[in-house]
Protein backbone atom coordinates (compact mmCIF):
# COMPACT_ATOMS: atom_id res chain seq x y z
CA UNK A 1 0.00 0.00 0.00
CA UNK A 2 1.27 3.46 -0.90
CA UNK A 3 2.39 5.41 2.19
CA UNK A 4 0.12 8.37 1.40
CA UNK A 5 -2.89 6.04 1.22
CA UNK A 6 -1.83 4.42 4.48
CA UNK A 7 -1.73 7.86 6.14
CA UNK A 8 -5.18 8.69 4.79
CA UNK A 9 -6.70 5.40 6.02
CA UNK A 10 -5.07 5.77 9.44
CA UNK A 11 -6.74 9.15 9.90
CA UNK A 12 -10.09 7.89 8.66
CA UNK A 13 -10.10 4.86 10.96
CA UNK A 14 -8.97 6.85 14.00
CA UNK A 15 -11.58 9.51 13.24
CA UNK A 16 -14.17 6.78 12.78
CA UNK A 17 -13.83 6.01 16.50
CA UNK A 18 -15.76 9.24 17.09
CA UNK A 19 -18.69 7.73 15.22
CA UNK A 20 -18.40 4.56 17.30
CA UNK A 21 -18.60 6.50 20.55
CA UNK A 22 -21.40 8.64 19.17
CA UNK A 23 -23.47 5.58 18.24
CA UNK A 24 -23.09 4.16 21.74
CA UNK A 25 -24.27 7.42 23.29
CA UNK A 26 -27.18 7.83 20.88
CA UNK A 27 -28.66 4.35 21.13
CA UNK A 28 -27.74 3.43 24.71
CA UNK A 29 -28.23 5.21 28.02
CA UNK A 30 -24.74 5.41 29.46
CA UNK A 31 -24.48 6.54 33.12
CA UNK A 32 -22.59 9.74 33.72
CA UNK A 33 -20.08 8.03 35.99
CA UNK A 34 -19.22 5.58 33.20
CA UNK A 35 -18.79 8.41 30.69
CA UNK A 36 -16.52 10.26 33.13
CA UNK A 37 -14.45 7.15 33.77
CA UNK A 38 -13.98 6.39 30.08
CA UNK A 39 -13.04 10.01 29.45
CA UNK A 40 -10.46 9.87 32.26
CA UNK A 41 -8.91 6.76 30.73
CA UNK A 42 -8.79 8.43 27.30
CA UNK A 43 -7.16 11.54 28.75
CA UNK A 44 -4.45 9.41 30.36
CA UNK A 45 -3.83 7.62 27.07
CA UNK A 46 -3.38 10.88 25.18
CA UNK A 47 -1.10 12.43 27.82
CA UNK A 48 1.15 9.38 27.65
CA UNK A 49 1.20 9.38 23.85
CA UNK A 50 2.05 13.06 23.51
CA UNK A 51 4.82 12.64 26.08
CA UNK A 52 6.56 9.57 24.68
CA UNK A 53 5.65 9.86 21.00
CA UNK A 54 5.52 13.58 20.20
CA UNK A 55 7.59 15.51 22.73
CA UNK A 56 10.26 12.81 22.93
CA UNK A 57 10.63 12.73 19.14
CA UNK A 58 10.66 16.52 18.97
CA UNK A 59 13.48 16.69 21.51
CA UNK A 60 15.53 14.19 19.50
CA UNK A 61 14.89 15.98 16.21
CA UNK A 62 15.27 19.63 17.19
CA UNK A 63 16.35 19.99 20.80
CA UNK A 64 14.87 21.97 23.64
CA UNK A 65 14.46 25.36 21.93
CA UNK A 66 12.48 24.07 18.95
CA UNK A 67 10.42 21.75 21.14
CA UNK A 68 9.60 24.42 23.72
CA UNK A 69 8.71 27.00 21.09
CA UNK A 70 6.46 24.64 19.16
CA UNK A 71 4.85 23.27 22.31
CA UNK A 72 3.97 26.71 23.65
CA UNK A 73 2.77 27.91 20.25
CA UNK A 74 0.44 24.92 19.91
CA UNK A 75 -1.11 25.57 23.31
CA UNK A 76 -1.51 29.30 22.68
CA UNK A 77 -3.11 28.77 19.27
CA UNK A 78 -5.53 26.16 20.60
CA UNK A 79 -6.51 28.13 23.68
CA UNK A 80 -7.01 31.30 21.65
CA UNK A 81 -9.30 29.57 19.17
CA UNK A 82 -11.10 27.72 21.96
CA UNK A 83 -11.80 31.01 23.80
CA UNK A 84 -13.26 32.45 20.60
CA UNK A 85 -15.50 29.41 20.04
CA UNK A 86 -16.59 29.42 23.70
CA UNK A 87 -18.13 32.83 23.16
CA UNK A 88 -20.46 31.27 20.59
CA UNK A 89 -21.57 28.33 22.73
CA UNK A 90 -18.91 25.65 22.16
CA UNK A 91 -17.31 25.73 25.61
CA UNK A 92 -18.95 22.52 26.85
CA UNK A 93 -18.89 20.55 23.58
CA UNK A 94 -17.48 17.43 25.28
CA UNK A 95 -19.81 17.48 28.26
CA UNK A 96 -22.39 14.67 28.44
CA UNK A 97 -24.92 16.40 30.71
CA UNK A 98 -27.13 19.42 30.20
CA UNK A 99 -24.30 21.97 30.02
CA UNK A 100 -24.46 22.35 26.24
CA UNK A 101 -26.80 24.99 24.79
CA UNK A 102 -29.43 24.15 22.20
CA UNK A 103 -29.76 26.21 19.04
CA UNK A 104 -32.80 27.85 20.60
CA UNK A 105 -30.79 28.78 23.68
CA UNK A 106 -27.90 30.18 21.67
CA UNK A 107 -28.17 30.82 17.96
CA UNK A 108 -25.08 29.67 16.07
CA UNK A 109 -23.90 27.34 18.80
CA UNK A 110 -24.30 24.33 16.51
CA UNK A 111 -21.77 25.70 14.04
CA UNK A 112 -19.39 26.69 16.84
CA UNK A 113 -19.58 23.20 18.33
CA UNK A 114 -18.86 21.66 14.92
CA UNK A 115 -15.81 23.89 14.42
CA UNK A 116 -14.67 23.11 17.96
CA UNK A 117 -14.89 19.37 17.30
CA UNK A 118 -12.77 19.88 14.19
CA UNK A 119 -10.26 21.95 16.16
CA UNK A 120 -9.94 19.13 18.70
CA UNK A 121 -9.31 16.44 16.08
CA UNK A 122 -6.91 18.05 13.58
CA UNK A 123 -3.68 18.06 15.67
CA UNK A 124 -4.10 14.38 16.59
CA UNK A 125 -4.72 13.38 12.99
CA UNK A 126 -1.82 15.31 11.51
CA UNK A 127 0.70 13.51 13.69
CA UNK A 128 -0.59 10.16 12.41
CA UNK A 129 0.43 11.16 8.89
CA UNK A 130 3.69 12.52 10.24
CA UNK A 131 4.42 9.19 11.91
CA UNK A 132 4.01 7.39 8.57
CA UNK A 133 6.44 9.89 7.05
CA UNK A 134 8.97 9.31 9.84
CA UNK A 135 8.69 5.55 9.26
CA UNK A 136 8.95 2.74 9.19
CA UNK A 137 5.17 2.50 9.00
CA UNK A 138 2.54 4.00 11.25
CA UNK A 139 3.22 4.68 14.93
CA UNK A 140 1.00 2.04 16.54
CA UNK A 141 1.07 3.68 20.02
CA UNK A 142 0.01 7.06 18.59
CA UNK A 143 -2.71 5.51 16.44
CA UNK A 144 -4.02 3.48 19.38
CA UNK A 145 -3.99 6.58 21.60
CA UNK A 146 -5.99 8.66 19.12
CA UNK A 147 -8.46 5.85 18.45
CA UNK A 148 -8.97 5.01 22.12
CA UNK A 149 -9.40 8.64 23.13
CA UNK A 150 -11.80 9.38 20.27
CA UNK A 151 -14.34 6.84 21.54
CA UNK A 152 -15.07 8.66 24.84
CA UNK A 153 -14.89 12.04 23.07
CA UNK A 154 -17.61 10.97 20.65
CA UNK A 155 -19.60 9.31 23.42
CA UNK A 156 -19.55 12.25 25.80
CA UNK A 157 -20.13 14.95 23.19
CA UNK A 158 -22.98 13.12 21.53
CA UNK A 159 -24.70 12.47 24.85
CA UNK A 160 -24.58 16.20 25.52
CA UNK A 161 -25.74 17.08 22.00
CA UNK A 162 -28.67 14.71 22.35
CA UNK A 163 -29.61 16.22 25.72
CA UNK A 164 -29.52 19.67 24.09
CA UNK A 165 -32.02 18.53 21.45
CA UNK A 166 -29.64 18.19 18.50
CA UNK A 167 -30.96 15.93 15.76
CA UNK A 168 -29.55 12.55 14.77
CA UNK A 169 -28.62 14.03 11.38
CA UNK A 170 -26.64 16.79 13.10
CA UNK A 171 -24.81 14.44 15.48
CA UNK A 172 -23.79 11.77 12.97
CA UNK A 173 -23.27 14.31 10.22
CA UNK A 174 -20.79 16.23 12.35
CA UNK A 175 -18.82 13.16 13.36
CA UNK A 176 -18.86 11.77 9.83
CA UNK A 177 -17.44 15.06 8.56
CA UNK A 178 -14.84 15.10 11.34
CA UNK A 179 -13.80 11.52 10.51
CA UNK A 180 -13.32 12.57 6.88
CA UNK A 181 -11.41 15.67 7.97
CA UNK A 182 -9.22 13.47 10.18
CA UNK A 183 -8.24 11.42 7.16
CA UNK A 184 -7.44 14.56 5.17
CA UNK A 185 -5.43 16.02 8.07
CA UNK A 186 -3.43 12.81 8.37
CA UNK A 187 -2.75 12.85 4.63
CA UNK A 188 -1.72 16.51 4.89
CA UNK A 189 0.68 15.72 7.71
CA UNK A 190 2.34 13.17 5.43
CA UNK A 191 2.30 15.12 2.16
CA UNK A 192 3.14 18.62 3.33
CA UNK A 193 6.08 17.63 5.51
CA UNK A 194 7.72 15.15 3.15
CA UNK A 195 11.37 16.15 2.96
CA UNK A 196 11.14 18.69 5.80
CA UNK A 197 14.19 19.38 7.94
CA UNK A 198 14.41 17.67 11.35
CA UNK A 199 14.00 21.03 13.12
CA UNK A 200 10.76 21.62 11.23
CA UNK A 201 9.46 18.19 12.14
CA UNK A 202 10.37 18.87 15.76
CA UNK A 203 8.37 22.09 15.81
CA UNK A 204 5.34 20.40 14.19
CA UNK A 205 5.42 17.47 16.63
CA UNK A 206 5.73 19.84 19.57
CA UNK A 207 3.03 22.13 18.16
CA UNK A 208 0.61 19.20 18.00
CA UNK A 209 1.61 18.07 21.50
CA UNK A 210 0.95 21.51 22.97
CA UNK A 211 -2.43 21.75 21.27
CA UNK A 212 -3.43 18.25 22.40
CA UNK A 213 -2.44 18.91 26.02
CA UNK A 214 -4.43 22.15 26.02
CA UNK A 215 -7.39 20.29 24.52
CA UNK A 216 -7.21 17.56 27.17
CA UNK A 217 -7.14 20.13 29.96
CA UNK A 218 -9.89 22.36 28.56
CA UNK A 219 -12.36 19.77 27.29
CA UNK A 220 -11.65 16.22 28.50
CA UNK A 221 -10.57 16.59 32.12
CA UNK A 222 -13.66 18.63 33.15
CA UNK A 223 -15.89 15.79 31.93
CA UNK A 224 -13.61 13.14 33.45
CA UNK A 225 -14.13 14.60 36.94
CA UNK A 226 -17.69 15.86 36.47
CA UNK A 227 -19.32 13.08 38.45
CA UNK A 228 -17.12 13.35 41.53
CA UNK A 229 -15.77 9.90 40.82
CA UNK A 230 -13.17 8.64 43.26
CA UNK A 231 -11.68 6.47 40.52
CA UNK A 232 -11.03 9.02 37.77
CA UNK A 233 -7.43 9.56 38.83
CA UNK A 234 -6.78 5.83 38.83
CA UNK A 235 -8.43 5.38 35.42
CA UNK A 236 -6.34 8.21 33.96
CA UNK A 237 -3.23 6.49 35.37
CA UNK A 238 -4.27 3.19 33.80
CA UNK A 239 -4.76 4.94 30.45
CA UNK A 240 -1.29 6.46 30.74
CA UNK A 241 0.22 3.05 31.50
CA UNK A 242 -1.67 1.41 28.62
CA UNK A 243 -0.18 3.86 26.11
CA UNK A 244 3.24 3.59 27.75
CA UNK A 245 3.09 -0.20 27.37
CA UNK A 246 2.27 0.12 23.67
CA UNK A 247 5.19 2.52 23.27
CA UNK A 248 7.57 0.12 25.02
CA UNK A 249 6.37 -2.82 22.91
CA UNK A 250 6.76 -0.79 19.70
Amino acid sequence: MAPWLFALLAGLVAGGALLLGSAVAWFLKVPGTVVAGIMAFGAGVLISALTFELVSDAMEQGGLAATSGGFLAGAVIYVGLNILLARYGARHRKRSGDQQPSEADRSGSGGAIAIGALLDGVPESMVLGLSVLAGPGLSVPMFAAVFISNVPEGLSSSAGWKAAGRSRLYVFGIWGAIALASGIASLAGYALLDGAAPATLAVVNALAAGAILAMITDTMIPEAFAEDSLYSGLLATLGFLAALTLHAMG
